[in-house]
């Protein structure tokens, strides 16, 4: 798995619901819900209760996040 093809199936979702699982230093884990808002060369977005968060492909390819389209 290479960022190009995460970032090609992430552009297929565009404004799909997805749930993001970010896995964080000493066992941490945050959870996000909503859609996916844009997709950039190195990152893409989230809209989540009106605010925008960003993640990298990279995170994907290292299992720092987990996402699940919905």
């Amino acid at each position: 798995m290479n960022t190009n093809n995460i970032k090609e199936e992430i552009s297929k979702n565009i404004n799909r619901n997805v749930e993001i699982k970010v896995y964080g230093m000493r066992g941490k884990t945050s959870e996000y819900k909503g859609r996916i808002h844009a997709v950039y060369p190195n990152l893409f977005t989230i809209i989540n209760n009106n605010q925008e968060k960003s993640f990298t492909y990279r995170d994907i390819i290292t299992g720092d996040i987990k996402i699940k389209y919905m």
